[in-house]
């Protein structure tokens, strides 16, 4: 079982780097002051890990949030994403540049293949590895990569990914792909861990719920990170980025892990890796 610690603790990538194992999700906030104002508010709570993506369009209220949460630079996990739209060697070098001036950053910390489109995303994954040996980039990884686009990855690149960003939750487990990130030592990253707010309406922890005093989101949080699974939940309310950190105080034993575990259903939120329109 991983160390969970606090709310500034790490899980360490196979190169050293040590990765916030809790931060702020951005998806489908708003490029304008909400996005700035969330960034600075989980920043000054105590996030250190921030998650964006080109797709996004909001590099740069994100880039404006960590400017004025007054927070040193080097202490912030930032990552991002390469859109699928601009896939291939030149065109993903271009992207980096072009994320880099909107966040208003000189280097990221982590930057993804967003989603493995045929016949382009080895000549991506070769332009993060040159961003990678110029120390542009602290680490890189995928997003949305099932085993076999990872063991075609694998067959020619000179850097093993360090991370994998996947659809997970209790409902999408895919234990099987968590075994084999972790046999090649690639951290297992989750989006969409409330199941776009499905939980919410189901009963599936609400026993946990009681005897913990914890809501729904609270206990999900804290099996993703008991798993070894870093979580990146969304919002831009403050109240609810505050109770999303606050899972430090409590801990699943294995028998409720295991029942999370076993109400898999095989069930996307999101698109299929194998089937989504790139």
């Amino acid at each position: 079982m991983k160390n969970i610690t606090d709310l500034k603790g790490t899980f360490k990538l196979h190169n050293d780097v040590a990765m916030p194992y809790l931060g702020l999700g951005t998806y489908q906030a708003d490029n304008d002051s909400e996005i700035t104002k969330a960034v600075k508010h989980a920043l000054e709570v105590g996030y250190r890990h921030i998650d964006t993506a080109a797709v996004y369009k909001n590099e740069e209220g994100v880039g404006k949030g960590i400017l004025e949460s007054e927070i040193n630079r080097e202490e912030i996990f930032v990552t991002s994403k390469v859109w699928n739209t601009d896939q291939g060697y030149e065109s993903t070098l271009q992207a980096f540049e072009n994320s880099l001036d909107r966040l208003n950053l000189d280097y990221l910390d982590l930057y993804l293949v967003h989603w493995p489109v045929p016949r382009k995303f080895k000549d991506t994954w070769r332009a993060l590895e040159k961003l990678y040996k110029e120390k542009r980039v602290r680490a890189i990884g995928v997003s949305n990569f099932l085993q076999h686009h990872l063991e075609d990855v694998l067959t020619d690149a000179e850097t093993v990914p360090m991370v994998n960003q996947m659809e997970f939750h209790p409902y999408l487990v895919q234990q099987p792909l968590i075994d084999f990130c972790d046999s090649h030592k690639i951290q297992y990253e989750s989006w969409s861990p409330f199941l776009q707010g499905e939980l919410f309406d189901l009963e599936i922890t609400k026993g946990l719920e009681e005897k913990y005093n914890k809501s729904a989101a609270q206990i999900v949080l804290r099996w993703n990170l008991q798993k070894g699974v870093v979580a990146i939940p969304k919002s831009v309310h403050k109240k609810r980025i505050e109770q999303n950190a606050d899972i430090f105080d409590f801990q699943l034993t294995d028998g409720e892990i295991t029942y999370l575990d076993s109400l898999d259903q095989g069930k996307r939120t999101g698109p299929d890796p194998d089937g989504f329109d790139l």
